[in-house]
């Protein structure tokens, strides 16, 4: 849907709504014209039925909307006399419409200053659960949304197991591009595998302002890009639509950001020709080759003592030579010293060895997960060439993320060395928004950029920035599973994690203590 489609589907709503209502409004003593003028005949509805003025602003939050117009609907219904069960049942299931049979075929007076309480324990029920859905949803969509780290993508800077808050406001949050969808959910209904959302009706990509940009080696949450297509294994390039907004979260650090070159050597990032510098709290890991002794490792040492989660495998069990899938650098010191270690040697795909599931999965560059590129991470307004050498780098943005998600036909070809837009030559091209290169910390077990290209930033979700929970799936029972180091912790940072988690309960112990002795002051 264009913006123009969007006005015209907003003044097809306010033309509905005058229709149905503007008997109604003349009974509640105001004028007809008042049905038919946008916005401010939500105002002046707002009064009719007693509520406060501000849930106009509630109509026009997209998810939030579904909620408050049945709402309106039966408080208007009711506003006229109509307070039965079936009167309620109506509004709901006609959507609204059940108003034109009271605005034209019945009489019944307007009933102003009506008391707005339930009046059953039922009701009260409904409309507390209704204000807490809204309330919840506003929040999780524009200002922090609970994120759970459910793969070892970014272990050991966050940990499987980690329970976080993600803001939206920082990178700034986006408008929901799929209105009609279940609130507090993504793309299906827990436990039932049921699309929860209706794609047919898409608004408009619209973000507000944020107050940072993405910096490189933030830790970012982006919709997968490539959640429309079946990339490993399937070439038929056959593609699955999803809304963006509805797309598989994921979670990687972005060590690319628009206007860098970037390159992978020997499994080391380079950055416009310089290796990149990781904040403190990053811990990469890599895949390492070890010699033993022939003495054998204990499983729970690997864990407590060098940090070996994914545990280790034979290489060469004649040579004694064992598989250690991911160690972080500081882990891997620790671990030279074990006695059963004669060496250890980084596992690294050589220059040169190609990998078809590298993007950008043309089988025709010989790179692979530990050499990679170089390229460039494109930024809105930059203009690049476009020739027989950077079609396929820049293809999928063309047509899919500039072209079939912003509602445009940009297909390109190659004739021999020419590329083709929509079957005309061009040779260069303008980017119409920014990209990110997204990196996994665990740099062998991560399925990120290297596989399927760039992010764009209509795909970002937004900021991890704390940590409330953390549980250690190495661990039996609860209390023993709770990584208390991490409890109230925040993402990013210097130095070593401060847990605030005393804090809170300090806090908690004063809120509770408060409400007793406040309490206790007014039954007095």
């Amino acid at each position: 849907m264009t913006f123009t489609q969007l006005l015209i589907f907003i003044l097809a709503v306010q033309v509905i709504h005058f229709l149905g209502t503007w008997k109604l409004y003349k009974r509640a003593g105001r004028q007809a014209w008042e049905a038919a003028i946008p916005v401010y005949n939500a105002i002046v509805l707002m009064r009719m039925i007693n509520r406060p003025w501000w849930w106009v602003f509630l109509l026009f939050i997209p998810v939030i909307n579904l909620i408050m117009f049945p709402v309106i609907w039966v408080e208007t219904a009711r506003s006229f006399g109509k307070n039965s069960t079936v009167d309620t049942i109506l509004s709901i299931v006609t959507l609204g419409f059940y108003n034109y049979y009271i605005n034209y075929l019945t009489t019944d007076k307007f009933i102003g200053n009506r008391s707005i309480k339930a009046k059953t324990k039922a009701g009260e029920t409904v409309s507390a659960l209704l204000f807490a859905i809204v309330a919840a949803t506003l929040v999780h969509t524009y200002v922090m949304q609970p994120f759970t780290i459910p793969t070892s993508s970014l272990e050991k800077s966050l940990l499987v197991g980690d329970f976080l808050f993600v803001s939206k406001f920082h990178y700034g949050a986006r408008v929901p591009q799929t209105p009609i969808a279940l609130p507090m959910v993504h793309d299906s209904i827990p436990g039932t595998g049921v699309k929860s959302y209706w794609s047919d009706l898409q608004l408009p990509e619209m973000r507000m302002p944020g107050f940072q940009d993405i910096e490189r080696n933030d830790i970012v949450v982006f919709n997968w890009p490539v959640d429309t297509i079946r990339m490993f294994g399937d070439r038929s390039g056959k593609h699955y639509y999803k809304p963006i907004d509805k797309k598989s979260n994921y979670v990687k650090r972005a060590v690319g950001v628009p206007g860098d070159s970037l390159s992978i050597v020997d499994a080391q990032v380079m950055i416009n020709s310089q290796p990149l510098e990781f904040p403190e709290r990053a811990e990469p890991q890599l895949s390492y080759i070890v010699q033993g002794k022939g003495q054998g490792f204990n499983m729970r040492s690997l864990i407590e003592i060098y940090g070996i989660t994914d545990g280790l495998a034979w290489y060469d069990k004649e040579k004694r030579q064992y598989m250690i899938p991911a160690i972080t650098e500081k882990n891997l010191k620790k671990l030279k010293s074990h006695p059963n270690v004669e060496w250890t040697k980084p596992y690294i795909k050589p220059q040169g060895e190609k990998s078809n599931s590298i993007f950008p999965n043309n089988q025709k560059v010989d790179w692979n997960r530990d050499n990679f590129g170089p390229i460039y991470i494109p930024e809105k307004g930059k203009t690049v060439a476009l020739n027989k050498e950077s079609f396929s780098l820049y293809r999928r943005i063309i047509e899919v993320y500039e072209g079939s998600e912003m509602n445009v036909q940009q297909n390109l070809s190659l004739n021999d060395d020419q590329v083709l837009m929509n079957g005309r030559p061009i040779d260069s091209y303008t980017f119409k928004q920014d990209y990110y290169f997204m990196l996994g910390d665990n740099r062998h077990h991560s399925e990120d950029s290297r596989y399927w290209g760039y992010v764009p930033m209509n795909h970002v979700v937004g900021k991890p920035v704390f940590i409330w929970m953390s549980l250690d799936n190495h661990s039996s029972g609860l209390i023993e599973r709770i990584r208390w180091e991490r409890l109230f912790t925040t993402v990013a940072g210097e130095g070593e994690r401060v847990s605030y988690f005393q804090y809170f309960l300090i806090v908690l112990v004063l809120w509770f203590g408060f409400r007793y002795f406040s309490k206790r002051r007014k039954s007095k």
